[in-house]
């Protein structure tokens, strides 16, 4: 599992892993990405941020299936300072709790957002 992650993120050439902490304090370890070359994958989940500020969670599953998502996400990207990808998503029946959890996440303490 290690070397798959490590693959992805060297082929995509993602950022520095960020630790930010979900409203559950459940720890997350997120990766920044390029704002300007942003582009999501299936099977991800990703973090759009201002600053600290958590605007949008979600995949593109989201994005096909919830017409309010899709709205909020477009918003989102407006005024986005950061964008993260989830370093391990997790089993999909978790999804929508993650997705919830990050929804109120902050760095965690002593971490930076890219």
């Amino acid at each position: 599992m290690a070397g798959n992650i490590e693959n992805k993120v060297l082929i995509h050439g993602f950022g520095r892993l960020s630790n930010w902490l979900g409203r559950s304090g459940r720890a997350y370890g997120l990766v920044s990405e390029s704002l300007e070359r942003f582009a999501m994958t299936d099977a991800d989940l990703y973090l759009v941020a201002q600053g600290n500020h958590v605007l949008w969670v979600g995949s593109t599953g989201e994005l096909v299936a919830d017409p309010m998502s899709r709205t909020r996400f477009r918003l989102a990207l407006d005024c986005a300072t950061n964008v993260f990808r989830l370093m391990t998503p997790g089993a999909a029946a978790e999804r929508l709790t993650t997705i919830w959890d990050l929804e109120g996440a902050e760095p965690a303490q002593g971490a930076q957002a890219a």
